[in-house]
């Protein structure tokens, strides 16, 4: 496999567990812990390890097809092989799309919240499309990832969790928090319905791992490091995330975290540790900022790919002459995330994403199924069958938890995307002739 590709085999086991890492860890905990204590109470750890197990089902399948066809850009081209259609296709890459918009959508009102506040008072109809202009300037004036950028806002975002769990555990140490509060269930009867609906938002915390499919190809030994990485990544982020649930939980009450945008940094006052409230806020708005732009460059470049394959109108193909930048791409994206971000709670957006997601990785479960019998000329990772029928059952439960406001929106950005498809398909056949 050394001379399969014309790409640079540049990216070291090291490199890809930190980058798998990077594209999972910080952003949604940030925001999130509060709307998971809104529904699951004090055990906000056991949906974050639900949410977990049925991430590594998923992304057993990944790590299967990844090493199996190094080459294959996602789960759209993990699609178009093993159904050989193009409608299909095309709706597995924009769920991908719908899922990158929304996520900035989501990671803008989250910006705009508490965690803004210690340093200026703006309402988030006014800083979220704000944020939102700077990220789409920042996007399109193009940049130049590096291994040591990536590492270093990978490194704030891991340690901002990690002083979370060391304040806490301070605390605790001086007699402070009520550990107790880690098995409070939430009131009423559907505790079971409950948590697995704090499951669905505990989902959006752990995807970004589907992403590393598209660095496949310049992976050394993709076949022996991929899953090691994949697999590893995911485990820590899990810990880590459960952790810091523990520690939320035993410092505040289900009520006073559901009640704040900035959850974790209303964990480090309720320490007295005394560290200054602008620090942690700090590292939360670097986390948060670092997730839209990653994922603003993400859906700008799909919506780009797509218009150059024919699948979306061809002026989203348009670059700025001298930044080489998809202009009409990050305008369109970014337009639409600014329309959700003024209409959408987070709880709501969050799960919006997990909802699009959810359909990219069954067409991924079931590709590997389909594909079982197709053999390579290399050695590959093969997971047992039973897994990705696993994680079928469980990309069926969680769609089982979604509201019906929730699918509303999702089927309104799906008829935008099927309409902008038609319509592409009905210029090119007008040219055609």
């Amino acid at each position: 496999m050394a001379s399969d590709t014309r790409l640079r085999r540049g990216i070291t086991p090291w490199l890809l567990f930190v980058f798998i890492l990077g594209d999972v860890l910080g952003a949604g905990v940030y925001a999130l812990m509060g709307e998971l204590a809104a529904d699951a109470g004090g055990v906000i750890w056991l949906p974050i390890l639900i949410a977990l197990g049925m991430a590594l089902l998923t992304a057993a399948s990944y790590a299967e097809l990844v090493t199996k066809y190094p080459k294959a850009g996602g789960a759209a081209i993990f699609a178009q092989r093993a159904f050989g259609n193009r409608l299909v296709s095309f709706l597995v890459g924009y769920c991908m799309l719908a899922a990158g918009v929304v996520s900035v959508a989501g990671l803008a009102v989250a910006f705009a919240g508490d965690y803004l506040g210690t340093f200026v008072s703006a309402p988030v109809a006014v800083a979220a499309p704000l944020f939102l202009v700077l990220v789409a300037l920042l996007n399109a004036r193009g940049i130049k990832e590096s291994v040591r950028s990536n590492m270093a806002m990978t490194a704030v975002e891991f340690s901002g969790l990690v002083l979370i769990i060391v304040l806490v555990g301070i605390a605790v140490g001086r007699g402070g928090g009520e550990v107790s509060r880690v098995t409070e269930f939430p009131e009423g009867d559907g505790m079971v319905g409950a948590v697995l609906a704090a499951a669905i938002i505990a989902f959006y915390s752990f995807v970004g791992f589907e992403t590393s499919a598209n660095v496949a190809e310049e992976v050394q030994d993709v076949s022996r490091v991929y899953p090691k990485a994949l697999f590893g990544a995911l485990a820590v982020t899990g810990a880590v995330y459960v952790l810091v649930a523990l520690a939320s939980s035993t410092m505040l009450p289900a009520e006073d975290l559901s009640g704040s945008s900035g959850p974790l940094l209303e964990v480090v006052r309720a320490t007295g540790i005394g560290l200054p409230a602008w620090v942690f806020s700090l590292i939360a708005l670097v986390a948060v900022a670092n997730g839209a732009l990653l994922t603003s460059i993400m859906s700008s470049r799909l919506t780009y790919g797509m218009a150059e394959e024919g699948l979306l109108p061809a002026p989203l193909a348009r670059v700025l002459p001298h930044r080489r930048t998809p202009w009409v791409a990050i305008v369109v994206t970014t337009a639409m995330s600014m329309i959700l971000a003024a209409f959408g709670t987070l709880a709501t957006l969050a799960e919006t994403v997990v909802l699009f997601l959810l359909f990219v990785f069954i067409s991924t479960n079931l590709a590997v199924l389909v594909l079982r019998n197709d053999s390579v000329p290399h050695v590959h990772f093969r997971v047992p069958r039973a897994i990705p029928v696993l994680a079928l059952i469980s990309c069926a439960i969680l769609l089982t938890q979604q509201t019906w406001q929730v699918w509303l929106l999702g089927l309104v950005l799906v008829l935008v995307g099927v309409c902008a498809y038609a319509l592409q398909r009905a210029v090119s056949s007008t040219g055609a002739r």
